[in-house]
């Protein structure tokens, strides 16, 4: 069992694209979108969901204004200032400063302050027309992304090994966060997608400093590469003094994006256009 990961530095680079394009080549596969906080694989795999799992972002701490003797000890043991006052006194803890640490639920002398876990957050196991696709949906600001990308990996693999598969296929969140480095940790390869750009390289070079503290073989593809001609000579520049295979070079081409409208990969697309050739040749590259 192989298990390849495709990260960008950046979001917009085409990574989403590219992983459904590569699902349409694959075989013996199972997939997973690791990018929990914006996850949108699904909306070119269209799955259908089987079963739903709750996951647990922290906890929501409230304060109970019967018991609160308003002695401000809570306020001044918090280390991110999230408990304040309304005009009439009474105490609250502001949701989006708290961290969840319970430090004030342990200092309260009036058990005035509980928490709970906070579900606002869901993994699922779908089929596709690809194959399995492991997911998630975070609710907006919610915690955890690390953990809930690493609870979908390992669905991933359980779902790999139960049914004999070959590979797992992770669409990675772009930037070098909490959800990028669960994604990295313990994966077999990597595959770099970049963009052209200025910020497309800079970005690019912040992620591979971070998969280089994994010490994972690593690949590259230049997505767009004939938009700038410039940047592409800086960006093999940066690879080759990394050690990084320039797998392919994907030429902007409008039909992607009319694929995608459409709900499709360039692979069902066009099948026998010049990008779905590319597309055959890296996962070839990337399975041997």
């Amino acid at each position: 069992m192989k298990e390849i990961t495709i990260l960008s530095g950046k979001g917009g680079t085409g990574k989403t694209a590219i992983t459904a394009a590569l699902a349409s080549v694959a075989k013996n596969t199972v997939y997973c979108d690791n990018d929990v906080d914006a996850a949108d694989l699904h909306l070119l795999f269209n799955p259908t969901i089987q079963e739903t799992y709750d996951f647990s972002s922290g906890r929501a701490v409230s304060i109970d204004s019967k018991k609160c003797s308003f002695c401000n000890l809570c306020s001044q043991y918090c280390r991110f200032d999230a408990i304040h006052q309304h005009d009439n006194g009474e105490v609250y803890v502001n949701s989006l400063q708290c961290e969840g640490c319970r430090l004030c639920e342990r200092v309260c002398p009036n058990d005035a302050i509980s928490s709970i876990e906070n579900i606002n957050n869901h993994w699922f196991i779908s089929t596709s027309r690809f194959g399995t696709l492991v997911h998630a949906e975070m609710g907006p600001g919610e915690e955890n992304s690390g953990k809930l990308v690493t609870q979908v990996r390992k669905k991933a693999k359980d779902i790999c090994l139960e049914s004999n598969f070959n590979f797992i296929l992770n669409d990675g969140p772009p930037g070098i966060g909490c959800a990028t480095i669960a994604s990295i940790s313990g994966t077999n390869q990597v595959l770099l997608v970049i963009e052209p750009t200025k910020s497309g390289l800079h970005d690019a070079v912040r992620l591979v400093e971070l998969i280089n503290s994994f010490n994972i073989e690593t690949y590259a593809v230049i997505n767009k590469f004939d938009i700038n001609m410039e940047v592409v000579k800086e960006i093999k520049t940066f690879l080759d003094e990394n050690n990084i295979s320039l797998l392919a070079q994907i030429p902007f081409d409008e039909k992607m994006v009319e694929a995608m409208t459409l709900g499709q990969t360039i692979v069902e697309y066009q099948p026998e256009s010049e990008i779905t050739e590319i597309i055959k040749t890296v996962w070839k590259r990337l399975m041997n």
